[in-house]
């Protein structure tokens, strides 16, 4: 069997401490290709390569790639340094979700992802649930449960027209990030195409932290107990540690998962690998490292790298 394959989240350079002074895109692959990466999973936001701004948004993106020959352009130059793309986080953060009965905007902004991702050759798309957990209060669970759950069935059937997956990224900041959630949404949902992503460190804040969640906290003794209740429903993995905090947002308060190199945290990957792997049922060769708001996630890359190199010769 082929070794496991490595990228990273290119949004680790352009969101969070990177936002004011984000890193060009042929920056990002051209020192992904240097330290030996196999691809870039794909963040399709400004400054970021993207399918061009959502209905409504004003001025043209920075990064924006509406037509398909700037996706054919793209495409060739990955092919030429050798890369390719893991995966693509949709930009759908602007859209509503939960909170309203209509979300054929969300649906209509999937769709355009969708094609982008279809044009770049990017297999799976990343969703999560856009609202934070306290959006319970205003709508009642199980409105807001169908609402995910029929709106992810309608992104599944257009991402399968695509030959795509679809992978749910769980964690504290978004609504439904109790362990019962995760595995009552992907059931409900029950497409072939749809799975969680697993991200390492949103599994020890979500699975044994419990962070930020509504109500009585739900949590399990380690990752271990928390991968065998998933077990069979992973199709995307996401490899980094934790420190058992969570990043902060602009007022001081608990955002997300804090995503500190290896190393830095409390995650004994020797522990979960064999239990991640035994979980997951990925559809691709792509393991990938997500450094989503370190302040030093460029001077990170290496280390990080050389890690996961490590996490593949053992497990991978």
């Amino acid at each position: 069997m082929a070794k496991k394959r490595i990228s990273i989240g290119s949004w680790a350079y352009t969101i969070g401490p990177y936002g004011s002074h984000p890193v060009p895109f042929d920056q990002v692959c051209d020192k992904l290709k240097e330290l030996g990466f196999d691809g870039v999973e794909l963040g399709a936001f400004p400054p970021h390569p993207n399918p061009g701004n959502p209905s409504g948004a004003a001025g043209e993106w920075p990064g924006a790639m509406p037509e398909k020959s700037q996706r054919a352009e793209l495409r060739a130059q990955m092919d030429a340094r050798g890369l390719g793309f893991s995966g693509m986080a949709a930009n759908l953060w602007g859209e509503k979700l939960i909170n309203t009965d209509d979300q054929s905007k969300y649906i209509a902004e999937f769709g355009k992802n969708s094609e982008f991702a279809l044009d770049l050759g990017i297999q799976g798309i990343r969703v999560d649930c856009v609202q934070p957990p306290s959006i319970i209060r205003e709508v009642d669970y199980a409105t807001a449960m169908s609402r995910v759950v029929n709106t992810w069935k309608t992104c599944c059937e257009i991402a399968a027209d695509h030959g795509q997956y679809v992978t749910w990224e769980f964690e504290p900041g978004f609504a439904f990030n109790k362990p019962s959630d995760v595995v009552r949404i992907h059931d409900a949902v029950n497409k072939a195409n749809f799975g969680l992503q697993y991200d390492t460190c949103h599994g020890q804040m979500v699975g044994v932290n419990g962070a930020r969640q509504e109500g009585e906290k739900e949590t399990f003794p380690s990752q271990v107990e928390f991968l065998r209740f998933l077990s069979g429903r992973i199709n995307h993995i996401h490899l980094i540690d934790s420190d058992n905090t969570c990043h902060k947002d602009a007022k001081g308060d608990d955002e997300t998962s804090a995503h500190p190199p290896f190393g830095l945290g409390v995650i004994d990957f020797d522990v979960i690998m064999p239990e991640l792997v035994k979980a997951a049922r990925l559809p691709h060769d792509w393991w990938t490292i997500d450094l989503c708001f370190w302040p030093d996630a460029w001077i990170a890359t290496a280390d990080c790298k050389k890690r996961v190199d490590q996490l593949v010769e053992k497990y991978g």
